[in-house]
């Protein structure tokens, strides 16, 4: 499962939500979202535009991460088969 490493990038390069919304041009909504839930659904090019903005490969802000280290609240739970 992705996580989104984008609120500890931000944070080190000293980028709050508010400044990182107006920079990305992405609305300051989205922007708390990923904040607050790091396995919150973003698409490829807010990734790309958090990623020009902080100055950082979009690689960076990506962290691939086991089940099982995902919090419950997190999980997404499985489809079920009718």
């Amino acid at each position: 499962m992705l996580r989104l490493r984008v609120k500890e990038v931000a944070q080190e390069k000293n980028v709050g939500m508010a400044k990182l919304s107006r920079l990305s041009d992405i609305s300051y909504k989205t922007v708390q979202k990923i904040w607050r839930n790091p396995y919150h659904d973003a698409s490829i090019s807010t990734i790309n535009r958090i990623a020009k903005v902080l100055s950082v490969p979009a690689t960076d802000l990506l962290e691939d991460v086991s089940e099982d280290e995902v919090p419950e609240a997190y999980r997404i739970s499985p489809i079920l088969n009718h």
